[in-house]
């Protein structure tokens, strides 16, 4: 028997050991459950495949320079890798059509925060880890910031419609008045553009989950999200009541990998690791120098047509001009090409982070890029889609582009067009469009990526004339 095989027959072993013990040995199931326990896990093991529903959002699953990440998919990777099964993820909008799909047999396993409530209790297990989530206030850090929510009367708080918008909306009741409330059109604005204001001061307090608002610390430290405005709400995973084993499974998989290395390193590339990390001063421009690589960038940029002084510029805003750096994403080297990707460019394993390797893949990858966007008639416009896809995946802007054009826009311009829609492919009411087919995405980032490495460059052309 192999390893494969024997590894799946000795999870059964453990959780009907669990269950047996949990139900006193007996023996009493009808022949109803047996029949429905044909789609617990031994019937998992058998066909070699994990099923898990969730949704796109910045924590639990979305598509990242073509690779998929997310908190959730990780630890659900990692369960799957622990049964020996394949991981298939299987995306819905929201939590209540993630039940309804799992009750109707469409996924096995729902790897998502799904709040722990009396609605569901008779139909799901949940299992796995309980977290605990709740609402905060956002703020910035400072001598000023709130620590009551007494505080908030009389102050200007910025929410969407939905829960955000709900909660506040009870907590200005239970004070009796007084907060002042501007409800953003959910339309064009997203919770994290909220958060995102906060941290840049166009607005002072908005109101977030917990772990979004921890999340996004990881890109603005600026924000304080310590204070608390709504009760408390259990969540976790969840299975159909007649898949108790691959619940015990799940159970006894978080009890066992919760301090693991791997389950850390998950928790800590979203929750911890800082997304934008700080840039250095360049090489003395008056000299003519912009980096200790100017030679592979004037040499590599005449392959794809490009002024050098545009992919120096790409490199500075990706690494900072260090080759050793690895981003939270997982991305290496000069020119930061996420693995998959580096592979694909035929960088040998282990030269990640030789430059010129780096800068040699980097401008294969940019070729491609500028043929996927080759009808994009304006020069400096295609270089904008093509840096906007290097920063992203190209399956984002393509997603941008058709939405701009169901929307009325010129899906080959950028600012004001492709770039708006670029923006709100963070909002659900966009990513879930039909015309998207590669769901959520941090739109302000490639957005002010795009702007940073243009600007940079033009600074650069300004003091380097050749």
């Amino acid at each position: 028997m192999d390893r494969r095989r024997l590894c799946r027959w000795a999870w059964c072993l453990v959780v009907l050991s669990v269950l047996w013990a949990a139900c006193g040995g007996g023996n009493n199931r009808t022949q109803d459950e047996t029949e429905e326990a044909g789609v617990d896990l031994p019937r998992i093991l058998e066909k070699g495949e994990l099923v898990v529903l969730t949704a796109n959002s910045s924590v639990s699953y979305f598509n990242y320079r073509g690779e998929m990440m997310g908190f959730q998919y990780e630890l659900a990777r990692q369960f799957a890798r622990s049964l020996g099964v394949e991981l298939r993820v299987k995306v819905v909008n929201n939590a209540p059509e993630m039940v309804r799909c799992l009750l109707r047999g469409e996924g096995d396993l729902i790897a998502y925060n799904l709040p722990i409530t009396n609605r569901w209790k008779d139909s799901l297990i949940y299992c796995g880890e309980e977290h605990i989530t709740h609402q905060v206030l956002v703020q910035r850090q400072g001598k000023d910031r709130l620590t009551d929510v007494t505080q908030l009367v009389g102050k200007e708080v910025h929410v969407v419609s939905g829960k955000y918008l709900d909660r506040l909306s009870n907590l200005n009741d239970e004070l009796g008045g007084g907060i002042l409330i501007h409800q953003e059109p959910a339309d064009s604005v997203a919770a994290e553009d909220l958060i995102s204001w906060v941290a840049t001061g166009k607005i002072d307090y908005t109101v977030s989950s917990n772990e979004l608002a921890q999340l996004n610390r990881t890109y603005y430290p600026n924000l304080d999200i310590r204070l608390v405005v709504s009760f408390n709400q259990r969540a976790s995973w969840a299975v159909r009541r007649s898949s108790p084993l691959l619940a015990a499974a799940a159970d006894k998989w978080h009890r066992d990998n919760i301090n693991s290395p791997e389950f850390k390193a998950s928790a800590q590339r979203y929750f911890e690791l800082n997304k934008h990390p700080s840039h250095g001063p360049i090489l003395s421009l008056k000299d003519g120098k912009i980096s200790h690589y100017d030679a592979l960038f004037r040499h590599y940029a005449k392959e794809i047509g490009w002024d050098w002084r545009l992919l120096a510029s790409l490199a500075y805003t990706e690494s900072n001009f260090d080759p050793t750096v690895v981003s939270w994403a997982g991305a290496r080297g000069l020119m930061q090409l996420m693995p998959g990707t580096s592979r694909a460019m035929g960088v040998p394993p282990g030269k990640d982070q030789d430059p010129e390797e780096s800068v040699r893949a980097a401008v294969k990858y940019i070729g491609i890029l500028q043929k996927v966007f080759a009808k994009v008639p304006d020069k400096e416009d295609r270089q904008k889609f093509v840096l906007a896809a290097y920063n992203a995946g190209a399956g984002h802007v393509s997603d941008a582009m058709a939405l701009a054009e169901k929307y009325g826009r010129d899906r080959y311009r950028w600012e004001h067009h492709v770039a708006h829609f670029i923006l709100l492919k963070s909002n659900e009411e966009y990513y879930t469009d039909p015309v998207c087919k590669n769901g959520y995405f941090r739109g302000m980032e490639t957005y002010n990526f795009v702007n940073d490495v243009i600007r940079r460059a033009d600074e650069y052309r300004k003091k380097i004339h050749r």
